[in-house]
């Protein structure tokens, strides 16, 4: 279900924080209550083989979200005890260790079936037994929201696909032109380039000089 251009679910998760701290985390009100944007990316589970690599280059590049007024929030359904264990564990040994940002752990799926983001399917027989099929856990998916709480991005990636953390600070980039000029950035934008007004006209005399 997507859910762009409406406000972030009002839900409370559990979550931790780099020194173990337990803590819960509304995002949408973090969002709202900071005035910030927040970066939400969603992995599918800890101690497992794409998600260390997502989770070091979202830290590589923290001080870039951090510049464009944007939180970082990682989540997951796994329980804090099991974040903080992964938190724990060097690099080296596939660990997260020096990863600083918040990690949720939506153990009961709550947030998570909200936004539809999670693999499983429910069938049902002809005697009305319930059957179960899916891994149980979330897709890659990640969720852009501005400072209203209001969600200008999501995608969801498959399990094996890596997401490029450079597409999500273009991303902010684009929407932050769009919030301060009220222009529209074109395809393959990038800071700094020319953006244009949403009339006929503009558009043809951005394609005439592109």
């Amino acid at each position: 279900m997507a859910i762009v251009g409406r406000k972030f679910p009002n839900v409370t998760v559990d979550a931790i924080s780099k020194s173990g701290e337990n803590l819960r985390i509304n995002v949408l009100e973090e969002a709202v209550k900071n005035q910030s944007k927040v970066l939400l990316f969603w992995y599918p589970k800890d101690f497992t083989f794409v998600c260390p690599t997502e989770l070091h280059a979202f830290q590589a590049a923290l001080e870039e979200f951090k510049n464009r007024n944007t939180m970082v929030i990682g989540a997951s359904c796994d329980t804090n005890e099991v974040h903080f264990a992964w938190l724990s564990t060097p690099k080296n040994m596939g660990g997260i260790e020096g990863v600083t940002y918040p990690l949720l752990a939506d153990t009961h799926r709550q947030l998570a079936n909200i936004l539809g983001i999670v693999d499983q399917d429910f069938e049902y027989d002809e005697e009305g037994n319930e059957t179960f099929s899916g891994s149980n856990v979330t897709y890659r998916a990640t969720y852009l929201i501005d400072e209203e709480g209001k969600v200008f991005h999501e995608s969801v990636n498959d399990m094996p696909l890596g997401r490029n953390v450079a597409e999500y600070l273009r991303l902010i980039d684009a929407y932050t032109h769009v919030q301060k000029y009220g222009e529209v950035c074109p395809a393959n934008w990038q800071e700094g380039k020319a953006a244009m007004n949403a009339t006929r006209t503009a558009t043809a005399e951005y394609l005439s000089q592109n």
